[in-house]
């Protein structure tokens, strides 16, 4: 899915950081264990703070599907 993606929007060469985005984008929406893990290098968290701001987005949004 990522590779599609870069490939279907992009024509040339691409940042790292456009494909870490992609990469989170799509890598929330299927493991969000791995997600938040792969954030954490990514964004490079210095503390848990971090960790629950990266959080509450995908709180809510889950707490929303379940109602």
């Amino acid at each position: 899915a990522v590779e599609h993606e870069i490939h279907d929007r992009f024509e040339e060469e691409v940042e790292s950081r456009t494909v870490g985005e992609v990469v989170m984008k799509n890598l929330v929406a299927l493991d969000q264990v791995a997600f938040v893990r792969f954030a954490s290098v990514y964004r490079e968290f210095k503390d848990i703070r971090d960790f629950v701001d990266e959080l509450q987005p995908i709180l809510k949004r889950n707490q929303s599907r379940k109602k």
